[in-house]
């Protein structure tokens, strides 16, 4: 039996939500599978993943092949790299201390990328809404302006001329 590890779609038309599973690839997209390994919500930003990276390893380690998109989420939450850690383990090239050294590093260091991320969207935003507040006032202020009425041609001469008399008196 192969199994592969894929994407099953739920969610509503339009708001795609995704369940990481564990399936026999000649069962259906969304039909049967054999086991849940996590979540995918790609609407948010950035898209929210929960993934059971011990499961994933596991599965991988069984020869489980992912789907192209699985792969990449794998790889985003490090379950390739935790796989690739234990085959070195097996292997003898490292110890497990080692490879959880490694790994525990490199979790830490994409934890601060997407809270790096998060805040570069999040002041993006914050830049785009006062952009728009400002653009929103100068058109209000512009349609103030325009519905004034303006005094007319003979209002201002004669003020005009008011205002050069006192002047003058002085």
């Amino acid at each position: 039996m192969s199994v592969k590890i894929r994407l099953q779609r739920h969610g509503k038309k339009g708001k795609p939500f995704y369940w990481i599973v564990a399936a026999d690839a000649r069962a259906k997209r969304d039909g049967k599978y054999l086991e849940k390994l996590g979540t995918y919500n790609p609407n948010s930003n950035p898209a929210q993943i929960d993934l059971d990276v011990d499961g994933a390893v596991t599965w991988l380690q069984n020869g489980a092949q992912p789907t192209e998109t699985a792969k990449r989420l794998l790889s985003y939450k490090g379950a390739m790299l935790k796989n690739h850690l234990v085959g070195g383990v097996r292997k003898g090239a490292i110890t497990e201390e080692q490879a959880e050294e490694k790994f525990n590093a490199w979790v830490e260091e994409k934890a601060n990328k997407v809270e790096a991320k998060k805040g570069n969207l999040s002041a993006a935003e914050e830049k785009a809404k006062a952009e728009a507040l400002a653009a929103e006032k100068a058109v209000n202020e512009a349609r103030i302006a325009a519905a004034q009425p303006e005094p007319e041609a003979g209002e201002e001469t004669a003020e005009a001329t008011e205002e050069a008399g006192a002047d003058s008196e002085e």
